[in-house]
């Protein structure tokens, strides 16, 4: 073979190996768009804007986490809100890692898709307050609940309408959801602030002062125990109106800092009294984020059950 012949045949050669290594890599450029188009498929997306209310005066921070077919699809989604701790803000989820173990719920198929709200709740304990210059209550059920379900494709039936909290939080949704009942068809809460009968005599200034840290000026300050009862879950189930079927779920932290299992236990036993069914759990664990975390997907999947979304 002359020299100009083997130049030919080996540029051949050198041209196939060329069309071959591109064609690989096309190849593999595609399965990893499709790989990050099937992820991104399976995530939601944040989005925290603020809403005008008349009841409280000033603008509401909120954040929505909306499901992966969201923008794709036209169809009508339940809802979830989720009311923070006292200290937090809408931004709780967002901040601390909530959305992740959402998206990886929804990429692992654990949970349908629902939208989950977060409404700016300042140190309000989601009430009325006892010098009634915060309506919270009020706004939270005439005001917020309309605007999210007239801004966001919700299914707006009672069965389709849950929700939860931690801490201040997880008293506000229990407290809302018995209160309420014709509009929430399940309730849960992580480490809720539930305390059977608060303390009103023999306590030192200390103990007043850590109180009042906690509760905050919501029910007085100092607290006033009469208005405490008042509000108080232990009430509701004792006094008001019929649950028609509500869902309930709750656990809270064997070494709760604030003794708030103590209570958690005693309201167990209470719905348990009055035949209510619910779904409790106490687990290894203080009152932070660590604990809530390991257990939200838990009420995730409890609340896409009563939802009709996924099996349990």
């Amino acid at each position: 073979m002359s020299s100009i012949a083997w130049r030919v045949k080996h540029s051949e050669i050198g041209f196939q190996v060329s069309q071959l290594a591109l064609a690989a890599f096309i190849l593999l450029l595609g399965c990893s768009t499709m790989s990050s188009a099937t992820q991104a498929a399976t995530l939601g997306r944040a989005e925290c804007r603020s809403m005008p209310s008349k009841i409280l005066d000033h603008a509401v921070p909120y954040c929505v986490i909306l499901p992966p077919g969201y923008d794709s699809e036209k169809q009508r989604y339940p809802i979830l809100y989720f009311l923070h701790g006292l200290g937090s803000n809408s931004q709780l989820l967002i901040d601390q890692g909530g959305m992740d173990l959402v998206n990886d719920l929804w990429a692992q198929n654990k949970i349908g898709e629902f939208l989950i709200v977060t409404p700016d709740g300042g140190r309000s304990f989601y009430i009325n307050s006892r010098d009634g210059k915060v309506r919270y209550e009020d706004f939270f059920i005439r005001e917020f609940i309309p605007y999210i379900e007239s801004h966001y494709r919700i299914r707006t039936e009672r069965q389709y309408r849950g929700i939860s909290g931690v801490s201040m939080g997880g008293y506000g949704s229990l407290r809302f959801a018995f209160r309420y009942p014709q509009l929430f068809g399940s309730v849960s809460a992580h480490s809720a602030a539930l305390v059977a009968n608060l303390p009103t005599g023999g306590m030192t200034s200390y103990q007043g002062a850590m109180l009042s840290r906690v509760l905050g000026t919501a029910f007085g300050s100092p607290p006033d125990a009469a208005y405490w009862n008042q509000n108080s879950p232990f009430t509701l189930v004792k006094n008001g109106p019929h649950l028609n079927g509500l869902k309930i779920y709750f656990d809270c932290g064997t070494e709760d800092e604030y003794g708030f299992n103590a209570g958690a236990q005693a309201f167990h036993d209470l719905l348990d009294a009055r035949h209510i069914s619910n779904e409790f759990h106490l687990y290894p664990g203080g009152h932070d984020w660590s604990y809530v975390a390991e257990h939200f997907p838990a009420s995730l999947e409890f609340h896409s059950h009563v939802f009709g979304l996924a099996a349990r």
